[in-house]
């Protein structure tokens, strides 16, 4: 009966650590995954950022290159009819 008391007592402090390490285990796996996943929104808003920022870049290149192919043209159709009005 004796050694049966101790193999119990011996069981139930192990089993005890273990789940307490297990637990803290989980606790640190959650803090992981909070900490991957704000740096994942960070990259994803930095991302959304620079495409944003080189989108309205060629948006603002391109109407300009409209604007002066535009007036060229324009000016071009001006010379024609003071041409043909000599």
């Amino acid at each position: 009966m004796k050694n049966f008391a101790r193999f119990a007592v011996v069981f139930l402090l192990i089993a005890g650590t273990t789940i307490a390490a297990m637990a803290q285990t989980a606790k640190d796996d959650a803090k992981d995954a909070g900490h991957s996943a704000k740096q994942a929104a960070k990259d994803a808003g930095k991302a959304t950022k620079k495409t944003a920022k080189s989108t309205a870049h060629k948006v603002k290149k391109g109407t300009k290159k409209a604007i002066n192919k535009s007036a060229q043209k324009t000016e071009e159709g001006a010379d024609k009819v003071k041409e043909k009005t000599r």
